[in-house]
């Protein structure tokens, strides 16, 4: 997601109505608001209604990011999708604020933002809608998506590290490769696409590879350029080595080169080592460019 607003709420959504109605509501709902402490420092989660949305979620938003998960007891999908993000709002502990919007006591913001369907969540920033959820969501998807629009509206989140994954960490850097590798499988299943644990597993099979090649094994696949399998043994140590862009050069340039079930095997493990750098690895991003334009 960009920094701008996408183009569902482009032009489309007008909250200044909707600030003008809260106004009017608010002195005459104050006896009865669930919006907790006013706008500050220091707040996780708050319940707002259409009387108390002005101050609670669009003048929040000013000085901070606010997001919205809309739930209706009849509808339990919203409800788990609502606690997921109580919880990931414990784990910021500030860095942006939770607002609770019960359908029924909220549809005046519900119309507002032109929800469809529950779950939805809805991420504000200086007054104005960022990006909208709906339907069922995983808590990674939601983690992946708080990264998105925190990066939006300009916030410096600090992730929390997962103690599942820090675990299965704690076991590759101890040697222990065998439960590293049910450790990180395990979260896999129970978080289908998580990039963390899918670099976990590569990690794990490629050191796997490295300990039983020979010191010399770069040297082999240079006096043997055309020899497919030193070339991969050659790119794990380099890759080790903190000399990824050479590996990616040295199987890249024998996919040009190669056909059929040799290039997918070449490709398969450049996609491998292409993981256990991360998509955000700059030398990643400019091995993927040279790999297309081969393919391609």
């Amino acid at each position: 997601m960009s920094d701008q607003v996408p183009s569902r709420f482009s032009g489309g959504v007008d909250l200044s109505t909707l600030a003008a109605a809260a106004q009017q509501q608010q002195q005459a709902a104050q006896a009865h608001q669930h919006g907790g402490p006013p706008a500050g420092a220091g707040v996780l989660a708050i319940d707002v209604t259409d009387a108390t949305v002005q101050t609670e979620v669009l003048e929040r938003s000013l000085d901070t990011l606010v997001v919205v998960a809309f739930w209706a007891d009849q509808v339990p999908e919203s409800l788990q999708v609502r606690d997921l993000l109580q919880g990931l709002a414990a784990e910021a502990n500030g860095a942006w604020v939770l607002a609770r919007a019960d359908v029924l006591q909220n549809q005046q913001l519900a119309a507002a933002l032109q929800l469809q369907a529950l779950p939805a969540v809805v991420a504000l920033a200086q007054g104005r809608p960022l990006d909208l959820l709906q339907g069922q969501q995983t808590e990674q998807g939601l983690r992946q998506w708080l990264g998105r629009v925190t990066q939006a509206a300009g916030l410096d989140v600090p992730q929390p590290s997962d103690p599942e994954l820090a675990a299965a960490e704690g076991l590759l850097v101890n040697g222990d490769l065998d439960a590293a590798e049910a450790a990180y499988d395990k979260y896999l299943k129970n978080h289908p696409g998580s990039g963390e644990a899918e670099a976990g597993i590569a990690q794990v099979r490629m050191l796997r590879r490295v300990g039983a090649l020979p010191d010399n094994a770069v040297a082999l696949a240079d006096a043997n350029p055309d020899d497919i399998d030193a070339a991969l043994a050659a790119a794990d140590l380099q890759l080790l080595s903190d000399q990824a862009e050479a590996a990616y050069d040295r199987l890249i340039a024998l996919v040009a080169k190669n056909f059929g079930d040799d290039r997918e095997r070449l490709r398969k493990r450049l996609v491998e080592l292409f993981t256990i750098a991360g998509v955000d690895d700059p030398a990643v991003a400019k091995a993927r460019r040279k790999l297309g334009s081969v393919l391609f």
